[in-house]
């Protein structure tokens, strides 16, 4: 093996590998999960080449560099208030979702009157309107973090594959007997999974547009499925109260969680694939080792439905949004609630971390947005201007812009902040 280059990767810090062998180019990542800016840079670096045979000696000093460049990432904590920077009234009929691509350049909208459209972030300019499916556009993505393709999933019950460049169709995944209501692309961007309302997900190729396997074993509708960063595992949550965990390359299922006692709202794994969070309409998060499926801790304090849950890009911090109309954190490693967030007048249907993990932001039915602390709970900032209850809200991986959703959009800047990080790229590149 040799290694020709280094990738700097911000958001969560790691370092990407990109190295020969038999003459094929591959890439692998070094975590850094745990990296502050009180880090012994050093002996960190002393760590990753007992590690990985990849990095010599020879190249020590340049891993020192970027290290070093990540902690200074760090210090970066940016508390610049956002300002609102357009409105766009994007279709003709209710929106259904939203989605950035990875670098923030570009947006999708699926909407009711049964197209997705392509936008450019910085303009407000329609790119692409794409039109072909016979009702509504539910399910929409890219496959980040590559960005030129986008996956349709709609209540035809079908899936379409796009080019993000020309908005041409690639594909039109057909197999479902129900409506589509979520999707993901798998990490390498080689398969697509689509759940639908038949009980089923399924794994298509995107190459040749074939189906590849069907996921069969829940009971009731798939809401939520996603996969892991490594790619080789898919996650699937059902109303059947449980949740499903696959082998991406057998379409074996590995083991079913159970333990909630309602639908689930939301399934993921995080980061480094140690850990699955659901979210269930029974008012717990359950946190389960994705090693042996084993629940590990009950996340409860609500007083209501679960609607959404996420971890922070590094997993040490989850984040739960309820229909009580309030917002919780908890610690990953002791699974205590750090600090509840409080103000939203109506239930918050989306929460999410900025990229840099100190911030959290919120989209309620009392038509604003917030943005928080993620620490102390504090609310430093309400988004208004909406004039329906929000239910879809993002950051992009900047942090610096985000987007809010309802039946119109608006998006917002971030004050002074949008300009001064405008040079940064996706990953910097250091040969």
């Amino acid at each position: 093996m040799k290694l020709k280059s280094l990738l700097l990767r911000y958001y969560p810090p790691g370092i990407m590998l990109e190295y020969e062998k038999s003459g094929e180019l591959k890439t692998k990542s070094i975590d850094l999960l745990n990296l502050s800016s009180s880090t012994d840079v050093n002996a960190l670096v002393e760590e990753i080449q007992k590690a990985e045979p990849l990095i010599t000696a020879s190249r020590s000093d340049q891993v020192k560099l970027l290290i070093q460049r990540l902690q200074d990432k760090l210090r970066q904590h940016s508390n610049h208030k956002f300002y609102l920077f357009k409105v766009l009234r994007a279709h003709i009929l209710p929106l259904t979702n939203v989605a950035l691509n990875k670098s923030g350049s570009c947006f999708i909208t699926g909407s009711y009157d049964r197209t997705c459209k392509v936008w450019d972030t910085a303009s407000g300019e329609e790119l692409h309107t794409l039109e072909g499916h016979r009702n509504v556009v539910y399910a929409i993505a890219f496959n980040n973090p590559y960005g030129d393709k986008i996956a349709t999933g709609s209540f035809d019950k079908t899936c379409k594959l796009w080019s993000a460049e020309t908005g041409k169709c690639y594909h039109t995944f057909r197999g479902h007997t129900a409506e589509i209501v979520c999707l993901s692309f798998n990490p390498q961007s080689t398969l697509v999974a689509t759940g639908s309302m038949d009980t089923t997900a399924k794994l298509w190729d995107i190459q040749n547009g074939e189906e590849v396997f069907t996921l069969t074993g829940h009971s009731a509708e798939i809401i939520s499925l996603s996969f892991n960063t490594l790619g080789n595992r898919i996650i699937t949550g059902s109303f059947d109260h449980t949740v499903a965990v696959w082998e991406a390359d057998t379409g074996r299922k590995v083991y079913t969680l159970i333990g909630h006692c309602a639908e689930i709202s939301s399934a993921l794994f995080n980061w480094d694939c140690s850990l699955i969070l659901t979210g269930s309409m029974d008012k717990t998060c359950m946190l389960w080792d994705a090693t042996n499926g084993k629940c590990v801790a009950t996340l409860t304090g609500h007083d209501d439905e679960i609607l959404d849950s996420c971890f922070d890009y590094t997993g040490k911090l989850i984040a739960t949004a309820s229909a009580d109309g309030t917002a919780r954190v908890f610690s990953a490693a002791t699974r205590k609630c750090i600090t509840k967030l409080e103000g939203h007048e109506g239930e918050i249907s989306k929460i999410s971390f900025n990229p840099q993990g100190n911030h959290l932001l919120t989209g309620s039915a009392d038509k604003t947005a917030r943005i928080w602390d993620a620490q102390t709970g504090q609310c430093l900032q309400i988004l208004e201007g909406h004039t329906d209850e929000i239910f879809s809200c993002a950051f992009n991986y900047k942090g610096n812009i985000i987007i809010t959703e309802e039946c119109i959009f608006l998006q917002w800047k971030m004050m002074l902040g949008v300009f001064l990080q405008a040079g940064e790229d996706l990953f910097s590149r250091n040969n």
